[in-house]
């Protein structure tokens, strides 16, 4: 329980904190460092860009550093670039910071899905990932109230994020077991890239990342310029957002009930259906809430099943069958929201965000062929 439950607070800082708040405090950033839509789009690109390059680098230290070790370098790593945020005075210094914070987040999952897969038994095993997949739900919770108690000073904001970094590593390093060096996984080699099935994950995964860019990118300025939210209902929204999302802590209840395959499509597809709901600049208050809670809840549902449809394909490396799926993810979520932020600039927001819901119906097209227990 204490392994699942600091891996829960690891990844709500790397992923809710580190990774996504950057979408939160944009509409702040943009006028104190004079960033266009698609400067905005290129910084929150290069944070999935090295998420990208994190995830590989779990791969590759994985066998010599052990669960333990790569989970604290995830943390310190997120911790780090959140510091250098804070002290940002141009668009290059804070594309360094949100960089890294990516980084640490690439970092994150694979040693904590080893972890789980080594210590904890096979029949809580999906359950388990599932709540620490959860965290990110709570660390967009976490962004949005504190938005709120803080009125938005982003580097403040960002000091805050950077002391519970420091919290959260000491704790992941404790609550880890640790593990013989060398003895963590098998050594990966090209026929892991030939199994079946992987290029349909791969496919749906990659469109799924991209289009959610349109609102963990854009969401915050989406709110403010064609609904009129005051800076404190976008931090309520994101408070929503976060709560509704730690619905996805159950995504293996519901692939236990029901199937990887019909979770997967029914939560790309509510995704795809938010979107279009957001194009409606008229929509009541309340209705553009609901739209973001069902968006963070179909989101981390849909991180869950590719989780699991990742780890049903790599059973002898559950590090690599997580680690695929989201770095693909991630590469979808970095050619995504640049194009997303010349989307804005160039058609404006209601093509851009039809464009991004029509990717993300088209990525429920693929499925698992064979389930997960």
């Amino acid at each position: 329980m204490t392994l699942v439950c600091a891996g829960f607070a690891l990844t709500a800082l790397s992923h809710g904190l580190g990774r996504f708040a950057y979408g939160l405090l944009l509409p702040d950033i943009r006028p104190d460092l004079a960033l266009t839509g698609s400067s905005a789009g290129w910084i929150g690109g290069s944070s999935f860009a090295a998420y990208c390059v994190g995830v590989v680098i779990a791969f590759m230290t994985l066998t010599r550093l052990g669960e333990r070790g790569v989970a604290a370098l995830a943390g310190a790593t997120a911790t780090v670039g959140m510091l250098l945020v804070c002290v940002a005075s141009s668009a290059w210094m804070l594309a360094l910071g949100i960089a890294l914070a990516g980084l640490g987040t690439g970092l994150t999952s694979p040693p904590l899905a080893a972890a789980v897969s080594r210590h904890i038994q096979a029949p809580a095993q999906s359950r388990s990932n599932g709540f620490i997949n959860a965290g990110t739900a709570g660390g967009i919770a976490l962004s949005g109230a504190l938005v709120v108690l803080f009125d938005g000073n982003w580097r403040t904001l960002y000091l805050i994020f950077a002391c519970i970094g420091v919290a959260v590593t000491a704790w992941t390093f404790f609550a880890i077991p640790p593990s013989r060096p060398g003895g963590t996984a098998n050594a990966m080699t090209v026929a892991f890239l030939r199994r079946p099935g992987l290029a349909a994950l791969c496919a749906s995964a990659f469109l799924m990342g991209a289009a959610s860019t349109s609102v963990w990118t854009f969401g915050a300025d989406l709110l403010q310029r064609s609904f009129q939210f005051a800076d404190q209902h976008v931090a309520y929204a994101w408070v929503v957002l976060g709560a509704a999302a730690t619905l996805g802590a159950i995504t293996g209840v519901l692939t236990d009930r029901f199937g990887v395959a019909f979770v997967h499509r029914i939560a790309l597809l509510a995704m795809a259906l938010t979107l279009c709901a957001l194009t409606q600049a008229g929509l009541p208050h309340a209705l553009a809430y609901g739209a973001m809670g069902l968006f963070g809840a179909a989101y981390i549902v849909s991180t869950g099943a590719f989780l699991l449809w990742g780890i049903s394909l790599f059973p002898d490396r559950p590090d690599i069958g997580l680690g695929i799926p989201f770095l693909v993810m991630a590469l979808g979520q970095a050619v995504g929201a640049p194009a997303y932020g010349v989307l804005w600039d160039q058609v404006g927001v209601t093509a851009a965000l039809f464009s991004a819901a029509c990717v993300m119906a088209v990525g429920a097209y693929w499925r698992p062929t064979r389930e997960t227990g």
